[in-house]
């Protein structure tokens, strides 16, 4: 694994470093800042590993630092590396609230532990930070005072000696409560006339865990919801795996097919992309079972997460059409529509539409909602707080633009830009079949709830028919 790590600046001088292993020479570091200079000259983009006289130079870029690690090519791991270096910048933005060169310099001592705790000969072992502030109690800037006594030292607690040392030992609660938050978010590029170029989904299974002791959790997943694709999508709710039910409930093991645009009933399997776990879960159970089992960190975290490239139908569609009339003033047409089922609402709905640069003086018409000018964007924002499944809703804005302009100035290039939330709803289909909560010593009752969301990504995008 990794031989040593280094904290090096933008011109990839080493600013701190840690070294594992001695089968990596002191003067090899030496070489990085020339390695990325070369790489530079050659092309605009860096990879993320150079290799050099037998040594891999695996390494990451936060802010004006470069956090690289040396390894030989015989003994690397490149996905676990970069992982770890990943998770070191996470675990030092706890610390240190900002990771830069100055920070890195009045902070060596911090770091320095951190790194003999997160990793042993190359390894990484604990990359928790609840638990590594059980140990580790220094503040940045200000180093916490030795006690005299040596038996009033700070010892590590027996959790980071356990298999388990993401969660320590000895928690209580009154009430004992997990909470399960699904939420997928789409990425979508739409054409004028309304045809999904490029969609996906981005899923994340969120755990809130406020369990006592030391629980073991088996969380079971319908076959269908990970490898089946729904075009159409499926309404949840918001249900306790215990046979209680808030809001709209569903039959968790209820079989359903997706429905096509014309109507027929289909089924097609898909495969997972980027399907990621927590450190919690038993992988091995996992691929044997397809029972996702695990012993929780307490609070909050991301159990799972996953993507999906494949082909749906957008959820809220816009026609927009922008109309201009000798170069003077230009308006505006937009026409909304969720294509979602009848039972289902989206809520706080906002469709950005861009408009010309130097346009001015506008004026509405809308059938539904808020709509508001957004000068510093060059846009007007429409808000629609509820939008019920199957409704569709309009509105027009006619604005001034300057006496003297370029046509091609006046034509909006830019894409509009949607974000809504659909609350008892998921697109892929997972539905959640049972969680069982198991602590051998303590015995309680515990209270477990699901939800579905389902929301806009970053990237959910209508282009404009301009004429």
């Amino acid at each position: 694994m990794a031989s040593a790590i280094y904290f090096c600046d933008n011109k990839g001088k080493p600013l701190l470093s840690r070294r594992y292993k001695d089968d990596v020479p002191l003067s090899a570091i030496d070489k990085f800042s020339t390695l990325l200079l070369e790489n530079v000259e050659q092309s605009s983009i860096i990879p993320p590993c150079i290799s050099h006289s037998g040594i891999d130079y695996l390494f990451i870029q936060h802010n004006d630092l470069y956090v690289v690690v040396l390894a030989t090519s015989l003994s690397i791991n490149v996905a676990t590396i970069f992982t770890f270096l990943h998770k070191l910048v996470a675990v030092l933005e706890e610390y240190l609230k900002t990771v830069e060169e100055e920070s890195i310099r009045d902070n060596f001592v911090i770091i320095y532990e951190l790194l003999d705790e997160m990793m042993d000969y190359g390894i990484p072992q604990v990359t928790e930070t609840k638990m590594l502030k059980k140990y580790i109690t220094q503040k940045s800037f200000k180093l916490v005072k030795a006690h005299k006594k040596k038996l009033n030292a700070a010892r590590p607690p027996s959790s980071l000696t356990n298999s388990v040392s993401w969660r320590p030992e000895g928690i209580k609660y009154k009430k004992n409560e997990a909470f399960l938050d699904i939420v997928e978010s789409i990425n979508m590029l739409i054409s004028q006339n309304g045809q999904v170029i490029r969609s996906e989904i981005l899923g994340t299974v969120k755990v809130k865990s406020r369990l006592s002791g030391m629980p073991d959790l088996k969380l079971g997943i319908n076959d269908r919801g990970i490898f089946t694709k729904y075009l159409e999508g499926n309404d949840i709710g918001t249900t306790s795996l215990n046979g209680d039910k808030k809001g709209k409930g569903h039959d968790l093991n209820k079989n359903e097919s997706s429905i096509t645009n014309d109507g027929r009933k289909s089924k097609s399997n898909i495969e997972l992309e980027d399907l990621k776990f927590h450190q919690c879960v038993r992988l091995s159970k996992f691929e044997n079972e397809k029972i996702i089992s695990f012993i929780p960190p307490d609070g909050d975290f991301d159990l799972m997460s996953y993507r999906l490239t494949t082909s749906i139908k957008p959820l809220i569609l816009c026609d927009v059409k922008v109309q201009t009339y000798s170069n003077s003033r230009v308006e505006i047409f937009c026409k909304a529509k969720a294509q979602i089922k009848k039972k289902s609402v989206a809520t706080n709905v906002e469709i950005l539409i861009p408009v010309p640069s130097d346009a001015d003086t506008p004026s509405f018409k809308y059938s539904h909602g808020s709509i508001k000018w957004v000068p510093e964007k060059s846009a007007i924002l429409w808000k629609i707080r509820s939008f019920p499944g199957g409704k569709e809703y309009s509105m027009r804005a006619e604005l001034l633009l300057p006496s003297i302009s370029d046509i091609n100035d006046t034509k909006v290039k830019k894409p509009v830009q949607v974000k809504f939330q659909i609350p008892y709803f998921t697109t892929s289909g997972i539905q959640i079949r049972y969680l069982k909560i198991n602590e051998p010593t303590l015995q309680y009752k515990s209270y477990p709830w699901v939800r579905y969301i389902t929301q806009n990504g970053d990237d959910y995008t209508i282009r404009i028919n301009n004429s």
